[in-house]
């Protein structure tokens, strides 16, 4: 899952958040989930050391907007 999420982290630009879907949740790691903690006012906390925060796929229509206007 890891490497699928880096791939397609390489080919969208640095400044993109990249929402990768997982089950019922969208998650977001590295510093794409730092930037968006702060963001949305989400966790931020670790699995296998690496940071991430997510936000169930029904909401993210609410978080995006909020990015966008961000």
């Amino acid at each position: 899952m890891m490497q699928q999420y880096r791939r397609l982290r390489a080919s969208v630009p640095a400044d993109t958040l990249l929402l990768f879907r997982l089950g019922d949740f969208y998650e977001l790691f590295f510093e794409d989930a730092k930037d968006a903690s702060g963001l949305l006012n989400l966790a931020l906390t670790k699995r296998n050391g690496v940071p991430m925060c997510g936000m169930p796929y029904h909401a993210a229509q609410n978080y995006i907007a909020k990015l966008i206007k961000a």
